[in-house]
């Protein structure tokens, strides 16, 4: 909660929304869209942290168009960036050397990728954000949501925005301000996945209660630029298996589009057991299989990122509306699994939020509970789409990779030939990914092969490629809750898997000069803010919280 002793300057609007990514933009479109068809007013003020809209923003992607389509009929028109259609669809399961490709007509039709393209969200955000501007929304990149204010009700009433200058040790430096508040009638929050704002009202208000835990993987991308010989524009090609053993769950991605862009990826999901497992290594040896090698020939890496990928789908959603705000997209979950997509349903979230706020400014209501919203969801096409696929990830995490994915593509026939019915019900989550964690004592230690240069690369050479920047002098915005755990608990017990985990190289554990005396090193700038330790810390004792705004990663066409 903000700081009653600070004496701020407060801005007011009628809707404020945290996050210049597909939800949000799409919510502050949608507003804007609605009072200019009454001949209405509408204040709208979105706020982004990264240094330009889109800086923060890593996917994939390939998109369905249809959330898009609603909201700009004549996007082909307009020249929204989604510059390359789908041509090839591929799935391969992998061995140490060889694939198997599986049939398209064997895949539930909803998996198929006919209809969409391939692009960078990154760039797709950007463009959302001019027209949003053209509207006359107001979007303030580089202004961190820090915190939550709340009015005398306990409803939300803003956010604090734009605190820089705070000292290593907590004081005020010679460039302090200490940022303004935001207020607005309804405070959208579209942070994207585990969001530190997000995560605090889910707490503060229960908005889980009901729901099964959250689930999430952690995605890797690098970008490369090929020759054309290898170049295949429009190639949409999944994998599955090799690297990663039968329980671990995951898989890589391979999309050619644009400029000889090749986006290549993987997904692990972050209920793995091992602790000795390294999601970033397992990427690197994912492109040395030649399935995906050969694409990656004579290429070049021009970027690099990761971020946390929401994975509990229908059965996690929270309850999307509390007392003057609601969650929108990636906040609430809506990323669909199978379908490896998630920017159709979050713009569809945003939309649905807008058109429930405006009703409700229009009936001259303020800060109370947009229940419209959630039962726009619970009728929608969003909810849909993730009830077909409810048992995906509940049927990987039961049966493993090969016998789930069999299980999981006849539960998802099913669905999609019987109108939603399974005969399994809707299976559940059963725990969260840091309990889901085992002892180093159970596992052996994982040797992964030295870095070759050409398609697998060490941390610290990936990290520049995310131009991502923190002010030293600052706070580290990676708080632990006990300092202690890492070295006395987490150490002994699970090897300390946050130096394995975390894909930047943040979190080391020292020794002196005798290989004793461990000490828990934390290098926040090397954050890219993907959220992996906030989520599977074993201990849970590691907060992700906004650094001040600007820093962090500047992903390019990512």
């Amino acid at each position: 909660m903000a700081n009653e002793a600070e004496v701020r300057e407060a801005m007011e609007y009628d809707v404020v929304i945290v996050g210049a990514g597909p939800s949000g933009l799409s919510a502050a479109i949608r507003l804007k869209q609605l009072a200019q068809a009454a001949g209405t007013e509408v204040s709208v003020a979105v706020l982004e942290k990264g240094s330009e809209v889109g800086a923060h923003i890593l996917s994939g992607a390939v998109i369905d168009p249809k959330g898009i389509s609603e909201l700009f009929p004549d996007w082909k028109a307009m020249g929204a960036p989604l510059e390359t259609p789908v041509t090839a669809d591929r799935w391969l399961i992998l061995g140490p050397q060889g694939s198997l490709q599986l049939p398209t007509f064997a895949m539930p039709p909803l998996t198929h990728n006919h209809g969409t393209y391939i692009a960078s969200l990154g760039n797709v955000c950007r463009w959302l954000a001019e027209q949003a501007e053209a509207l006359g929304v107001e979007v303030y990149p580089g202004m961190a949501a820090s915190e939550a204010v709340f009015d005398e009700t306990g409803a939300l009433k803003g956010v604090v925005a734009g605190v820089f200058g705070i000292q290593k040790d907590g004081s005020h430096g010679p460039d302090y301000q200490p940022g303004i508040e935001l207020h607005g009638k309804y405070v959208f929050v579209g942070e994207g996945v585990r969001g530190s704002l997000s995560k605090q009202l889910r707490a503060k208000f229960s908005l889980g209660e009901g729901a099964d835990p959250e689930k999430y993987g952690i995605g890797l991308k690098e970008l490369w630029q090929v020759p054309d010989e290898v170049f295949q524009p429009g190639l949409v090609q999944h994998a599955a298996g090799w690297p990663l053993d039968d329980q671990t769950g995951g898989g890589g991605f391979l999309y050619h589009f644009g400029d000889h862009y090749v986006s290549v990826g993987y997904v692990v999901h972050l209920n793995y057991k091992n602790p000795w497992l390294s999601p970033f290594d397992e990427f690197q040896r994912y492109k040395t299989h030649p399935d995906i090698a050969k694409y990656l020939k004579g290429g070049k890496r021009i970027a690099y990122g990761a971020r946390a990928i929401s994975e509990g789908g229908l059965q996690s959603v929270p309850r999307l509306y509390f007392p003057g705000g609601v969650l929108l997209g990636d906040s609430a979950g809506f990323v669909n699994v199978p379908r490896i997509k998630g920017s159709h349903n979050a713009m569809k979230s945003g939309m649905m939020a807008a058109e429930a706020a405006y009703a409700a400014l229009q009936a001259g209501r303020q800060r109370d509970d947009l229940v419209e919203y959630e039962q726009a969801y619970q009728t929608s096409w969003v909810r849909k789409d993730l009830n077909l696929v409810r048992n995906a990830k509940p049927i990987l995490s039961k049966f493993g990779t090969a016998l789930g994915g069999v299980l999981s593509m006849i539960d998802m026939w099913c669905t999609t030939l019987l109108g939603g019915f399974s005969f399994l019900g809707t299976m559940h989550h059963e725990k969260n990914d840091a309990d889901s964690t085992g002892l180093a004592k159970d596992y052996k230690p994982i040797v992964y092969p030295k870095p070759d240069g050409v398609l697998s690369f060490d941390k610290l050479s990936s990290v520049f490629l995310s131009n991502t920047n923190h002010d030293e002098n600052q706070p580290a915005h990676l708080k632990l809750r006990d300092p202690a755990v890492p070295v006395q608990i987490n150490l002994p017990k699970y090897g300390e898997p946050a130096r394995l985990y975390c894909p930047a190289g943040v979190y080391e554990v020292l020794y002196d000069d005798k290989g004793e005396n461990p000490k828990f090193q934390i290098n926040f700038q090397n954050c890219v803010h993907c959220k992996t330790c906030d989520i599977k810390d074993p201990s849970q004792n590691i907060d992700w919280t906004t650094p001040q705004g600007g820093d962090g990663p500047n992903y390019p066409n990512m």
